[in-house]
């Protein structure tokens, strides 16, 4: 079983923790919802833990958690990310590194939304191999460069776990990515991590 110490590259834990265990207890139940998102939906990009949308004056990439950059992405539209983006005044990872620190300030902290299940340990590595896309003139289309969280029972070939919310799925990593998943990849968006849902979504 993967520790209950938050860290981006691990899974979260409920506030019950998971039993150690390779078979959980019929009784036990996983994580409460705080907010469900259809899988289908990109509501979920910059959605579950987005903060408001204001210009910056400043042509220099602001640092993560700069008041200037809090306002450049403060529900900003994916177009005006994009545009941001383009002009240099912010990059896929310095966005991704906002965000992750925006989930480590509500989701564990604060008041503990507990709405991600788990970060992906390579989005930084993803974010900075689309940065240098973008330099190099390719640009794959209006999600390029764009964080997006998955609810968890979308499959994904990574470092990350796809459990559909179930204890009987802990430790399950998917050989393929579902279509979504794959076409979001190849649509140049970033998947930062997965989401909260009742178990296989029967909430």
């Amino acid at each position: 079983m993967r520790p209950t110490t938050y860290s981006p590259a691990k899974r979260q834990q409920p506030s019950s923790a998971r039993p150690v265990a390779s078979a959980p207890a019929p009784s036990s139940r996983p994580l409460q919802v705080f907010a469900k998102c259809h899988s289908s939906s990109l509501a979920a990009v910059l959605a579950v833990l987005a903060v408001g949308c204001a210009s910056s004056s400043s042509p220099t990439e602001p640092a993560p958690n700069s008041a200037q950059l809090r306002e450049a992405v403060r529900e900003a539209s994916v177009a005006e990310l994009q545009r941001r983006m383009a002009s240099g005044e912010l990059s896929a990872e310095r966005l991704v590194d906002y965000y992750l620190q925006r989930i480590e300030s509500i989701d564990r902290s604060g008041p503990e939304l507990r709405a991600v299940l788990e970060l992906n340990p390579e989005a930084r590595t993803v974010a900075k191999r689309l940065d240098r896309e973008r330099e190099q003139g390719r640009v794959r289309g209006p999600l390029h460069g764009i964080p997006v969280l998955l609810k968890d029972n979308i499959a994904t070939a990574d470092r990350m776990q796809t459990t559909a919310g179930s204890l009987a799925l802990v430790g399950s990593t998917p050989r393929r990515d579902a279509t979504v998943a794959a076409r979001l990849r190849a649509a140049g968006a970033v998947i930062l991590g997965k989401t909260n849902l009742d178990e296989f979504a029967m909430g």
